[in-house]
């Protein structure tokens, strides 16, 4: 008998689960356009390496009631945002390692969820692994991407008294700033002179 294929973007979850097999395989990033989306403009995601991935099904035998369904979720890559210091590209490795119980609908996913800290879904004949990938890399996105050390130095950047010219021009010579009055003094003048 023919061994079975399983197609990540339409996966019967519950057979390949039962099945005992292993899926894997690598994704160019630009494939994956909510995650691509996110990322640095400067570095293009064509430019980075793909991500690779696996999946693989577990059974947990249970005393009483059905076994449980299993799947242990793993992907790797290296992501580009942009530095929340200098603005400039940030490349880190990303990795995700997770563990996903199935249940049979949506009800039971619900209830679950709300009752256990596993991450639960519901079965389906159809289901993406792929967009399960995306979503766990754009959680794992970093709150604050931002270099270890900026390549620009920033404390310069923040304190440059270079002044560009209508022209276009840079000159480092801060130019003279008009003479700012002393508000008290324009409002005593206002009441010497009222008119």
């Amino acid at each position: 008998m023919k061994p079975r294929t399983f197609s990540p973007r339409k996966l019967d979850m519950a057979a390949f689960i039962e099945s005992g097999e292993a899926l894997s395989g690598e994704m160019p990033v630009q494939e994956l356009a909510r995650l691509a989306k996110g990322l640095s403009e400067e570095v293009g995601p064509g430019s980075l390496p793909p991500v690779s991935w696996s999946a693989v099904g577990r059974v947990l035998p249970q005393r009483v009631g059905a076994p449980e369904l299993w799947l242990d979720l793993r992907a790797r890559g290296e992501l580009a945002w942009e530095c929340q210091r200098c603005l400039h590209a940030v490349r880190e490795p990303v990795e995700v390692q997770r563990s996903i119980r199935f249940v049979n609908d949506e009800a039971a996913a619900e209830a679950l969820d709300a009752d256990s800290e596993d991450d639960v879904l519901a079965l389906s004949r159809q289901f993406d692994l792929l967009a399960l990938i995306e979503d766990e890399l754009i959680m794992a996105e970093p709150i604050v991407p931002r270099h270890a050390q900026c390549p620009t130095d920033m404390a310069t950047l923040m304190h440059d008294e270079t002044v560009v010219s209508p022209e276009g021009e840079a000159s480092a010579e801060p130019q003279a700033e008009p003479e700012k009055k002393n508000p008290f003094a324009v409002l005593a003048s206002l009441k010497k002179n009222p008119g």
